[in-house]
Order: C-alpha cells, then sequence, then structure tokens
C-alpha cells in the first residue's frame, strides 16, 4: 500500500469542502481534496438554486459546484476520485485510506462528507428526482418554485411539520403523509402545522406513487386503514424522512450525536481530535444549506491554518 503525506487532507466536496480547499489553498497549505462518491454533494441534484448570494439570475446546481471546484483548483488544490474507507485518528499524524489502496498521513484532516437524504425508494420518486422535475428533500431550498401551487410532504418528524409549515407560507395548499395514526415531531410543531389552515394531514397514509412524466403532476396515496387510493394533484413532493450523515468510518475516534452527525466545538469546527476539523451537513443537523456549508468550510480551513502555525510555532520554540 502506498503512502503518501500531506499537510491538509480534505474528504468530501460540496460547498463547503470546496470553500475550505479555496481558503486552504489560498493560505499555502497544498491541500489535497478527495471528492467521494457524490462529487459536488446534494446540490448536483437540485436544478436552480436561487438563495447562494452573488448569482442574481440564480444559478444551476450542477454548474455551481463546477465553479466552486474550478476556483478551489485555481488556488493550487489537488482534487482527485476517490473514496476514503477507513481511517486511524489515534496518533499524532492522522492516516486515512483512500479506496483501500492508498494511505494518506495528514498533519490536518477537514471533514466535509455530508449528509444523504433518505428517499421513499420509488422508481418515480428517483426519476422525477434526477431529473429536476419537482421532487426534492430541501422545502428551503425548492420550495419558491411551487408558490401558490399544491404540494405535498412526507414524513412526521420536526423536519417534516418545519417544511410542511414553511411552505404553507408561499403555496396554496400543503398535504401532510403521516405513515401512523401520530407524529414523531415536537408538540410545538405538530400545533403549528395544525393550526394551519392550508396544510391537511393525511393520517395511516404512504405513497405508492409519484405521477408525472417530466414534472411531478400528482401522488398517488393510499389509506392503510381503509385500503383507498387516490390520486392528489400537486406540482411539488417533498420528502422530509431524515437525512443520514455520512460519518460512519469516523465512529471508533470522533464524538457524535445521536443520529450520527459529527459534533464540533462551539463556534469552531474542531471535533475532539486534535487536528482534525468538520465542516458542512456533516455536523449540521439544523441548517443544511449551501451558503451555511460554505461559511463552516471556510471556518475549518482557518482553523486547519491556525492549529498548523501553533503547532509550528512550539517546534521552534521547543
Amino acid at each position: 500500500m502506498s503512502i503518501e503525506k500531506v499537510k491538509c487532507l480534505i474528504i468530501g466536496s460540496g460547498p463547503a469542502g470546496y470553500t475550505a480547499a479555496i481558503y486552504a489553498g489560498r493560505a499555502g497549505l497544498k491541500p489535497v481534496l478527495y471528492q467521494g462518491l457524490e462529487p459536488g454533494g446534494q446540490l448536483m441534484l437540485t436544478t436552480e438554486v436561487e438563495n447562494f448570494p452573488g448569482y442574481p439570475k440564480g444559478i444551476m446546481g450542477p454548474q455551481m459546484m463546477q465553479e466552486l471546484m474550478e476556483q478551489a483548483a485555481r488556488f493550487e488544490t489537488d482534487i482527485r476520485s476517490g473514496f476514503a474507507t477507513s481511517v486511524d485518528f489515534s496518533g499524532e499524524v492522522h492516516k486515512v485510506i483512500i479506496d483501500e489502496t492508498h494511505t494518506i498521513e495528514a498533519e490536518t484532516v477537514i471533514i466535509s462528507t455530508g449528509a444523504s437524504a433518505k428517499w421513499l425508494g420509488l422508481e418515480s420518486e428517483k426519476r422525477l428526482r434526477d431529473s429536476g422535475g419537482g421532487v426534492s428533500s430541501c422545502a428551503v431550498c425548492d420550495g419558491f418554485f411551487h408558490k401558490g401551487k399544491d404540494v405535498l410532504v412526507v414524513g412526521a418528524g420536526d423536519t417534516a411539520a418545519e417544511d410542511a409549515s414553511y411552505l404553507s407560507n408561499i403555496c396554496n395548499k400543503v398535504y401532510m403523509v403521516v405513515r401512523r395514526d401520530e407524529m414523531r415531531a415536537s408538540k410545538i410543531m405538530q400545533a403549528r402545522v395544525k393550526n394551519k389552515k392550508n396544510i391537511e394531514i393525511l393520517w395511516n397514509t404512504v405513497t405508492e406513487e409519484v405521477v408525472g412524466g417530466q414534472v411531478v403532476e400528482a401522488a398517488r396515496i393510499k389509506n392503510t386503514q381503509t385500503g383507498e387510493v387516490k390520486e392528489l394533484p400537486i406540482s411539488g413532493f417533498f420528502v422530509a424522512i431524515g437525512h443520514q450523515p455520512n460519518t460512519g468510518i469516523f465512529k471508533e475516534y470522533l464524538d457524535m450525536d445521536a443520529q450520527g452527525y459529527i459534533q464540533t466545538v462551539k463556534g469552531s469546527s474542531r471535533t475532539n481530535i486534535q487536528g482534525v476539523f468538520a465542516c458542512g451537513d456533516v455536523q449540521d443537523s439544523t441548517y443544511r444549506q449551501a451558503v451555511t456549508a460554505a461559511g463552516t468550510g471556510c471556518m475549518a480551513a482557518l482553523d486547519a491554518e491556525r492549529f498548523l502555525a501553533e503547532k509550528e510555532a512550539m517546534a521552534v520554540e521547543s
């Protein structure tokens, strides 16, 4: 197995990873970035991004990621295809195995592996999601495109309730599909959706199909108690059944919350391991926006730069 030594290794791309690379590159850290299984992250599944500052006319998600990647490359980031398969953070030098064949020994590691949305697993859901036809896991990102129209939210937790509440302010009607006869959301969030006149909660209901050729036209739903099947005309289908942070390989070493999100020191990107930093959705279960991910990517690079500077100063003093 080949071994390579680097000053700054960034695991994962997307707004957080690429922004970290831009800042680390400009600081002269010569970062190496591995793009992971989903180069560009979740924005590669998004059509038009209208809420990222600096794009008054909006920009397509994949194009935005391409431009961020080119900007990172401009500042001498070594951008590579590859996937981190395991890590060893037990020593002062952090070891990361890439594709089970190549070992990187890094003085600092920035983790930006993101979180993947959970989906229902329907063929029509995937097809209309990948084509930008109105299936989404982010109401804040894509709700505006359905202003004044009817939409549907799948889920029963706080995220689903928050999404339904948010959409109710801009859409004509919001259907909320709940699999059981109760919600998992907190009492305050339940009260919020129940008090909204244009939110209709469909209890004991599951989605059988997202109907539409190029765009979402309706949702075929089934009441699990009565067996009744019907189609609801909608333009947007929002899946809010949770996200899974991509943190499996770090569990042995890093502190995480109950959902598996990496815990960072408040006001920083530092983890419980010296020299290891986390940014973007992998440590953010609250906001999950491109702009907040980019912000924490900046923080991670600055934290890594300061860590290395302090380490160097201590070495000179000793």
